[in-house]
């Protein structure tokens, strides 16, 4: 073999080991744009590239499967393959005779109190097709810390998954981790978090490159943690410097560096998720931030709603503190969300007021209106976060109630859809499916 022939060996060599080295994140991506594997779906955007949900359905119409769910849980059941994975809590009635009794607590604000019962903590695996039970697991049995507001509960956080390990955080609770056929792999118990009012935890896990990262912003010490998603161990801690937020972050690659982006009511902060150092912060959000950071492009959009309304459209490329300058985008201070997360679609960006059905649309880009503060027909209250894929939009009220709208300039309600439940979890899409996590049941429906 001639010197020129060896390296034309060696140049198809080289280049198949780097092609090879790159399928298994681009099979990966391929099957997370077809799944709902985390809070706020594939993109984190709230819209699903693939699916393709019904328009139109009922309790007697369009529902695959409808199966009760014992316990209580807010979070967001999320999709991986035939597999649909929520979390619970069940309180078991068993007494701890050395906490205090609920009638004999102090009075604290919307009534609550600090349990003095075992709660489970469990993780079900249910088959997609069916809603049959394919594992469950009882990841911790405790009696919490503290309480939490009468619309909340001890499972508030949607779990996520890498398409190999299931990460499912309950807070004070415990992180732990599961293979897809339900084997614990590990767990973590990260400390107490201890909320203002206690008022519940609410913040989901994020995955990302076989990173998990967990920001927990509380009336003591804030943090925000990132994990090694394969062992547990801590790889670095930042402390924060926020009061009570809830918001889940959003992680991005951008100007050659992996940003986590969390938003909270001090400053919205860009992290590197190598180190943990600060590569931008803003300031401009009012308190108690709840809605998810969303990115389009090269911009990240984070908003808050309650005493006060905001929305800055900040640019990834920032360094520094770049508070109250020109370097902002764009910037509104009116009909942001408390609870919901905004829904990011094709440079349209949709969100409502408060936790009322009042919809507002702004051109993405430009911060221009599209659509001003329009009431929703049929929903007076909302807790769950729009959903977007097909064109359509779907907006789900407490009262059971899904308005499909079209993806337009103006509000174009294609249908009204309603069921027999109490819904506060935002939607979940993956095919032709759409799931429905109500109080008592869990929907999946499908034409």
């Amino acid at each position: 073999m001639s010197i020129r022939e060896a390296f034309r060996v060696y140049l198809v060599l080289l280049f198949s080991l780097c092609i090879i080295g790159q399928l298994p994140a681009q099979s990966f991506e391929k099957s997370q744009a077809k799944n709902w594997h985390q809070w706020r779906g594939p993109d984190a955007t709230g819209v699903s590239r693939t699916a393709k949900p019904p328009i139109v359905w009922s309790e007697k119409k369009n529902v695959r499967w409808k199966v009760s769910i014992d316990g209580k849980g807010g979070s967001t059941p999320i999709i991986w393959g035939n597999k649909v994975f929520l979390l619970t809590a069940i309180n078991t009635g068993k007494v701890d005779p050395s906490r205090p009794k609920p009638e004999d607590q102090p009075k604290r604000i919307f009534g609550i109190k600090h349990p003095n019962t075992f709660y489970k903590f469990v993780v079900l695996c249910l088959d997609r097709a069916n809603g049959t039970k394919l594992w469950r697991r009882t990841a911790t049995e405790l009696v919490p810390h503290e309480g939490h507001h009468g619309d909340a509960s001890f499972a508030p956080a949607s779990p996520t998954t890498d398409g190999k390990r299931l990460y499912c955080w309950f807070g004070s609770a415990g992180l732990f981790c599961y293979d897809m056929d339900g084997k614990k792999l590990w767990d973590r118990d990260l400390g107490k978090a201890h909320v203002g009012a206690s008022l519940g935890e609410g913040c989901s896990p994020v995955v990302h490159d076989g990173k998990i990262v967990i920001v927990r912003d509380h009336a003591r010490q804030s943090t925000i943690e990132v994990l090694d998603a394969k062992s547990g161990k801590t790889l670095w801690k930042k402390k924060r410097s926020e009061p009570n937020a809830w918001a889940t972050p959003c992680i991005v690659r951008h100007s050659g560096k992996t940003q986590i982006i969390t938003a909270a009511s001090n400053k919205v902060r860009s992290y590197d998720i190598k180190d943990g150092s600060i590569i931008w912060k803003c300031s401009g959000l009012t308190g108690n931030v709840i809605p998810a950071p969303v990115v389009e492009g090269d911009v990240v959009y984070c908003m808050s709603g309650y005493q006060g309304f905001s929305v800055l459209a900040l640019p990834l490329s920032a360094t520094g503190d770049i508070s109250k300058t020109d370097k902002i985008v764009w910037s509104k201070s009116r009909g942001t969300p408390y609870i919901p997360s905004p829904l990011l679609y094709d440079g349209m960006l949709y969100f409502t007021q408060s936790n009322n059905a009042i919809l507002s649309c702004l051109d993405s880009r430009t911060g221009d209106t599209i659509l001003e503060r329009t009431r929703l027909p049929g929903i007076s209250n909302i807790y769950a976060s729009p959903v977007g894929a097909g064109g359509r939009i779907y907006f789900t009220g407490r009262n059971g109630t899904t308005l499909v709208v079209r993806r337009s300039k103006e509000l174009k309600v294609m249908a009204t859809n309603k069921l027999d439940d109490t819904i506060n979890s935002s939607p979940a899409l993956a095919g032709n499916q759409l799931f429905l996590r109500g109080r008592n049941f869990l929907y999946c429906i499908e034409e």
